[in-house]
């Protein structure tokens, strides 16, 4: 662990009684207090692991149509003492493992006295393969990057964790979105590795209806794009963002989410203004891949090799997941120790969102991690 800032908290307390004294106490008051609160946030900071960021070389990584990369690049943060009880957290399309340390997530999970306490657990987060610091198109191979899926994603981050980081077992694989898929993936690819999994804003079946022909249509846009140029772009297309905009507001912020942002048809234009504006430092290539990689996810047929105790988290109004499909009342009977928390849909959910603000589960998380029987490793 990086070393953290030395507090001498006997000099603090000679800064806090040292305040002048006179007609303007409440100048003074002012003083104190601030000193004060400087204080007892250091000795929070202290109380926080220091997250540290790395990148191991996974040697002749075989994707699932054959091709072989000599070197593939796994880029990961962690937080804690290794020596902990490991949990696993995977991140969302397009997203990395760092930015799980926002804080609707990772500020309402791995402080002090939380849930998954950093000081308590070791907590991995990788970059998922095509995303952040891992290898990807935009490395240099663009479009004749292998063209990857969910199953060499999975496969990357189990070396990630038994080759490099040297883990035989981890107490729990949370995982939200595409992260939440991946979960499902791992608990059935791997049955033996975890002891809980919880897949969140996703289901064990195949990618289908509204979910995939809205991932079609970001695919499609970019590819048809005449400044695409096959992948060998000198700039970024233009459709990128209009195409990420359109389905971001197509599935995601919920019904009444959004009406709650967007009460008028002015606000609403504002609102979309904005995202249409807004730089984005996305890749094309990289996107493309992204999108494309669910494109045969179906771990429909696995179901029955999950062994860890599972908690399936989606909300009610999750646009790509819509309970009404019925998906979790056929599967979840057939795996041993599971169950569905469903969020109600409100004007303070997302949608397919919800799930990224640990505020809705993370009760549940942090009595199932203390609660669910623990396996050998």
């Amino acid at each position: 662990m990086g070393a953290r800032p030395r507090i001498d908290p006997s000099a603090a307390i000679a800064d806090l009684g040292g305040q002048e004294t006179g007609d303007d106490s409440m100048r003074s008051f002012s003083q104190w207090l601030v000193a004060g609160l400087t204080f007892l946030g250091a000795l929070v900071a202290l109380a926080q692991p220091v997250p540290q960021t790395g990148v191991w070389t996974a040697k002749d990584f075989r994707f699932h149509t054959g091709q072989v990369l000599p070197e593939v690049k796994l880029g990961y943060t962690t937080l804690g003492n290794p020596a902990h009880d490991a949990v696993v957290i995977l991140h969302g399309t397009a997203g990395t493992g760092a930015g799980m340390l926002n804080p609707a997530f990772g500020g309402e999970l791995f402080g002090a006295g939380q849930p998954l306490d950093a000081n308590k657990y070791f907590i991995i987060l990788p970059d998922a393969l095509g995303m952040g610091q891992s290898s990807k198109p935009s490395d240099g191979l663009r479009a004749a990057f292998p063209r990857y899926n969910y199953d060499d994603m999975v496969l990357a981050q189990y070396r990630l964790l038994t080759e490099g980081l040297k883990l035989k077992h981890v107490r729990m694989i949370l995982g939200n979105s595409m992260g939440g898929m991946h979960t499902w993936l791992w608990s059935m690819q791997y049955p033996d590795f975890m002891d809980i999994a919880v897949p969140m804003a996703s289901l064990p079946s195949a990618m289908s209806g509204r979910n995939w022909m809205m991932r079609r249509l970001i695919i499609d846009a970019i590819r048809n794009d005449p400044e695409w140029m096959n992948g060998n772009y000198t700039q970024q297309p233009r459709s990128l963002q209009w195409a990420s905009t359109f389905y971001a507001t197509g599935t995601s912020g919920g019904n009444q989410g959004l009406q709650r942002l967007a009460p008028t048809r002015e606000k609403a234009d504002q609102l979309l203004n904005q995202r249409l504006n807004t730089p984005i430092k996305a890749d094309a290539n990289d996107n493309l891949y992204q999108w494309d990689a669910s494109r045969d996810y179906d771990p429909s047929a696995q179901i029955g090799k999950i062994k860890a105790t599972l908690l399936a988290i989606n909300s009610a109004d999750d646009e790509r997941n819509p309970p009404e499909l019925g998906v979790m009342e056929k599967v979840l009977p057939q795996i041993p120790n599971a169950r569905l928390l469903l969020i109600p849909g409100s004007e303070q959910t997302a949608g397919h969102g919800t799930t990224g603000q640990a505020k809705w589960w993370k009760n549940e998380v942090g009595a199932l991690i203390v609660s669910a029987p623990r396996k050998a490793p």
